[in-house]
């Protein structure tokens, strides 16, 4: 590992916990894959970009790998009795990487201003937020319209980052001069971003949290294919190979190697739902019987065993097994080609063609693709494959320019946070890749979702989203594939790597080495 001179101190490990020796210093390098849009993660959520800003930006709280709460930039919190006020202590002494003081307000304006306008998925959710609050310089205030069990979910740092006002209040937020050069009140501040190369993080030195952490600065490394980030990982020029940044086939190889842990853990809240968006708007794929057809023509199976190498689980609907609520009480879309050219005869498919838009993650996506237009290429539908880099990707799919566009995204441990966005109404809107892309529109489905997410009763909140899942999985708004899995592969003598259920996605606060 790229090690510094390190020094031995007692620090407390954590806001409970009893003190620990740990080494600090050093320096770590991981793996990005692809290289982020942007780190500005008010405006921009997806993967590479959380892994890297989770660290330099901050949430009121965090996530066990149990999806408990814990302490974050709130020391503590209290929930009324009726479910209707959420009241936040901060802590005290935090400030912006800049050197300003990190305040209520400043909470008040990334959730009632910033976030409002930019956020899909926290959109929604402040949907039930009918004031926020800020009595004092340290409490936070949320007033619920009515009870809303998952609102205690929303705090995590890719959902709700805070936002420093003295910077965005008043100003153009997607064209801020900031966003080049991230301000947050995370752990790690940005230092450098050699494009195509290299991010440099270095440690905050004013962080609220006595000796955290323990790093001195992280690069994250850019490294084009798959192949060399094998090799990179090999040689020790880098130290952790994030979950998908290897090809499936290679990671049984290297996880043999001296000296190489691998983990599972760090992906529970995100649970990672792979599917395809079914442009419902126009073409073959605004049909349901087309839709249908696409299901039974995919053989899943064949993908998870040979092209995810197992590290997956076939996809039943759009709620993950791994998420509270899910039922599997649905139609089973199995492997059957002839149903496939039954349907597609029983709608009067004329062989119009459809655009496939891989998802530019790497080889493993592209062989996906290619697996899915060999299927449907069988059954009598032609099928091109639309390449793109992530760029392309996201704005193909931000303004619905695709047939068929492959994704996953998160669910965030409950129906109404990070699964109801995908499929409501009032979640399309142009502009983000995000949301309701594919243009699906039922809205006695969204009466469901909507009463679903605010019921204070578990049971009735099962038995609606039952009745989701079942109507919804025979409408076949998109396709659902695998419910995916990502093992992360790291240096052994690195420490703490994981210790939430968003992982590497806001994890090195907690990380050191290990002499």
């Amino acid at each position: 590992m790229n090690f510094l001179k390190t020094t031995t101190f007692l620090i407390a490990a954590g806001l409970a916990q009893p003190l620990l020796a740990q080494d600090a210093g050093g320096r770590v390098d991981i793996v990005v894959q692809p290289e982020p849009p942007s780190l500005m993660l008010g405006l921009v959520q997806n993967g590479p970009t959380q892994q890297v800003a989770g660290d330099i930006y901050e949430s009121l709280l965090r996530y066990s790998t149990d999806l408990e709460p814990q302490p974050s930039l709130a020391r503590s919190w209290e929930i009324s009795e009726d479910g209707l006020t959420y009241t936040f202590k901060l802590q005290e002494g935090v400030k912006w990487h800049d050197g300003a003081p990190f305040t209520s307000a400043d909470v008040v304006f990334s959730a009632d201003v910033f976030l409002r306008e930019t956020h899909a998925r926290m959109r929604s959710s402040l949907a039930h937020v009918a004031s926020i609050e800020a009595p004092d310089d340290l409490t936070v205030v949320f007033n619920l319209k009515q009870p809303f069990g998952p609102f205690i979910g929303v705090f995590e740092t890719g959902t709700m980052p805070m936002i420093p006002k003295h910077i965005y209040e008043g100003t153009d937020f997607a064209n801020n001069p900031a966003n080049a050069t991230p301000i947050g009140t995370g752990p790690f501040k940005f230092e450098s971003w050699e494009k195509g190369s290299f991010i440099h993080l270095v440690k905050n030195e004013d962080y609220y949290l006595d000796g955290k952490p323990y790093l001195d600065e992280v690069y994250y490394r850019v490294i084009p294919d798959a192949a060399s980030r094998a090799v990179a990982f090999e040689t020790g020029e880098v130290d952790v190979l994030p979950g998908g940044s290897v090809e499936n086939w290679d990671v049984a190889r290297l996880t043999g190697l001296d000296n190489t842990c691998s983990t599972g853990k760090g992906w529970e809240f995100f649970a990672p739902h792979a599917w395809m968006w079914l442009n419902n708007r126009q073409g073959p794929t605004s049909n349901p019987l087309f839709r249908q057809a696409l299901m039974y023509a995919m053989d899943r199976e064949f993908v998870r065993d040979v092209v995810w190498n197992g590290f997956g689980k076939v996809a039943t609907g759009p709620v993950s097994s791994k998420t509270n609520f899910y039922s599997d009480d649905v139609t089973q879309y199995d492997y059957d080609p002839e149903k496939a050219k039954a349907l597609l005869e029983e709608m009067g498919y004329d062989g119009e063609p459809v655009r496939i838009l891989p998802l530019p993650y790497g080889e493993t996506w592209q062989r996906w693709a290619e697996a899915v237009r060999q299927n449907l290429q069988e059954v009598g539908i032609e099928v091109t494959i639309d390449s793109t880099d992530v760029a392309g990707w996201n704005e193909k799919t931000a303004q619905w320019d695709y047939d068929m566009a492959f994704t996953y995204l998160y669910q965030y441990g409950d129906p109404a946070l990070g699964v109801s966005r995908n499929y409501v109404e009032s979640q399309i809107e142009k502009g983000s890749p995000w949301n309701n892309v594919e243009g699906y529109s039922n809205p006695e489905l969204d009466k469901k979702w909507d009463a679903a997410a605010i019921s204070p009763s578990p049971d009735e909140r099962t038995r609606l989203y039952d009745e989701i899942q079942k109507e919804i999985v025979n409408d076949v708004p998109v396709a659902w594939l695998l419910e995916i899995e990502f093992p992360t592969i790291y240096n052994c003598n690195l420490q703490d790597l994981v210790t939430t259920g968003i992982g590497l996605s806001d994890g090195l606060r907690d990380a050191w080495i290990k002499q």
